[in-house]
């Protein structure tokens, strides 16, 4: 089965990524539409210029099961961000935009190239939001040198939907976060009180365009969606309205991963409700959640997770 964008076409491609570039020359590539000049390199809310910034890329062992295979996870991490999210847990690469090296589209199609020639099952693009078009740009040559894998947008889900259009048959799995639900939450700890409308539109267009997860023989994916959800202390998150959610407007055979790492980190100190690691029980009560509403399709990690917590609190 080809990648998403080797069956677009060149030309497709080629007319997706002069579109996006375009777009930034009064940039809306995301919900905050800041209207900054990044062809003349100003610099809006991601604080990212004309070009991406690569803040690290190598193997990944520690994503999802349908990501990693035998290979691991080719993932490349973009610094700079368009959300502000407090409790960050890659803190130093999102709210610095020069954490990395800048990347001109050769650079960046060389990174996808060397980790597929690494044995990458996919190229998983790390918080992509703000730099669609540069990525387009680059995927057009990498996949002129040989690129064939999956291309996977692991993105927090605040993507502007024209950008996720141009992104429509080039994609191949995307994997947004469901962050907050509620706007105030949103804006206090996400800097960004229109997240939750913004994320909800965003993936429905994206099941609209890649539909559910799809396994190839080996248990790899190779299309569909897959969505993280984190839980956050309190409840802050809004875990039953997200499982709603999807459950009654995405899918129910939706792939979850229900993540329980959190733990304060950036400025979460600051924020008396954020400034604790999440319980057992709290944990516990968000896979119930899901599996109330009919969402079954969690990830392994999840359910070692209820094994694990069964023993802890027995």
């Amino acid at each position: 089965m080809n990648p998403s964008y080797l069956d677009l076409g060149r030309e497709g491609l080629k007319a997706r990524a002069r579109a996006a570039v375009q777009g930034l020359e009064s940039c809306a590539m995301c919900p905050r539409a800041c209207g900054a000049d990044r062809l003349a390199d100003e610099r809006g809310f991601c604080g990212i210029g004309r070009r991406a910034v690569v803040a690290s890329y190598n193997l990944h062992f520690g994503e999802e099961a349908p990501l990693v295979g035998q290979g691991g996870s080719g993932t490349i991490f973009f610094a700079g961000c368009n959300l502000g999210c407090v409790f960050c847990q890659n803190y130093e690469i999102s709210h610095d935009p020069e954490a990395g090296a800048q990347a001109g589209p050769e650079e960046l199609a060389g990174v996808m190239l060397e980790l597929q020639s690494r044995g990458a099952e996919n190229i998983n693009l790390v918080t992509p939001s703000h730099v669609a078009a540069q990525v387009l740009e680059a995927l057009v040559l990498a996949a002129d040198n040989g690129l064939r894998l999956p291309l996977v947008y692991n993105t927090s889900a605040y993507d502007g939907l024209k950008t996720l259009r141009l992104m429509d048959r080039v994609a191949d799995i995307y994997m947004p976060d469901a962050k907050m639900w509620d706007p105030k939450a949103a804006e206090t700890y996400l800097g960004a009180a229109n997240y939750p409308e913004a994320a909800r539109t965003a993936i429905r267009e994206m099941h609209r365009q890649v539909g559910d997860l799809v396994l190839d023989g080996r248990g790899v994916a190779v299309t569909g969606l897959l969505v993280r959800h984190l839980v956050m202390p309190g409840g802050l998150a809004g875990t039953g309205q997200w499982m709603e959610f999807l459950a009654t407007e995405i899918s129910r055979n939706s792939y979850l991963n229900i993540m329980d790492q959190y733990r304060p980190c950036g400025l979460a100190r600051e924020h008396p409700a954020i400034d604790r690691s999440i319980t057992p029980a709290e944990y516990a009560a968000a896979l119930d959640q899901a599996r109330a509403r009919g969402l079954a399709r969690l990830d392994d990690r999840s359910e070692r997770l209820v094994f694990r917590l069964w023993k802890n609190l027995h």
